[in-house]
This record gives structure tokens, sequence and C-alpha cells, in this order.
């Protein structure tokens, strides 16, 4: 006959959590503020990326009709926003298309953060212009001057 008690090992169990109780309340509490200071953390991320987010406008010409290819590319294009702004949440990270009238004429917008300015004034397709947007006058596209000739060489 053995001297094991019914119940025995619940007591033990009971035992090592009345005996650890304070540990883990501590566990706990810690737990609880780090979690809460990576949200304040992440919150302030997202805000200063929305604060400084970078604005395109994509103007198309009267022929502009793409093929699949090219709508194909133009969003592999716009998901690599995501890539260029490492470090930012996805809320802060997104690139927003916004269609709007100015003088009932229709806009364009393409909006994103400020880390993947450069990637934003990438021209998609081969008919539309990317121009900076309102006060976004520091992204100007890339121009190519011709060549001029020097005096008596043609």
């Amino acid at each position: 006959m053995s001297g094991d008690l019914p119940g025995g090992e619940l007591l033990l169990i009971a035992h090592w959590i009345t005996r650890s109780a304070p540990y883990l309340a501590a566990l706990v509490v810690v737990a609880g503020t780090v979690a809460a200071w990576v949200a304040v953390q992440r919150g302030r991320r997202v805000t200063k990326a929305l604060t400084g987010r970078v604005l395109v406008e994509v103007v198309p010409t009267s022929t502009f009709d793409p093929g699949e290819g090219e709508v194909g590319r133009w969003a592999r294009q716009v998901g690599r926003v995501r890539y260029a702004s490492v470090g930012t949440p996805a809320r802060g990270a997104a690139a927003r298309l916004r269609y709007s009238t100015v003088d009932g004429a229709m806009r364009c917008y393409l909006e994103g953060p400020a880390e993947a300015a450069a990637v934003l004034a990438m021209p998609g397709f081969a008919e539309v212009e990317v121009r900076a947007a309102r006060a976004e006058r520091s992204i100007q596209p890339v121009r190519f001057d011709l060549p001029t000739q020097h005096g008596g060489e043609q």
C-alpha cells in the first residue's frame, strides 16, 4: 500500500501556484508595461509617417491606353513603396491612389511615405507624366538635355 493521497498532484500544483504567485503577478505587470510601451512607440512611428507623406500627381496623355503588362509592372512598382519605407508600420507605409476634382477637372494623385519619394516619382507608364503635386516641389522629373555641338563640329 502506498502513502499517496488521492489528488496529491493537484495539491502540489496548487502549492506551486501559491508560492510563485508574487512572481507571476510581477511578470504580468512587466509584460503589460512592455506591451504598452511598444504600442505607444508604434503609434508615434505611424503618426510621424502619416505627417510626412509625399504626394505626386499622375497625368496621362490623351492617347493613354495601357496594356495588361504595363498595369502589372506599375502595380509591382507601387508595391515597392512598402519596401522603400523600412521600419514604418503598415498603416503609415501604404501607398494611396486618390482621385479628386479641381475646377471641374479630374486629378489623380499617388501618395506615400517620404522615404519612398523616389519610387513614387518614377513613371510607371510610357504615356503618363508624374509631377510633384502642390507643395512637394522638391521631387522633380528627370530630364536629359540634348548634347550641344561645340564650335566647328558637326
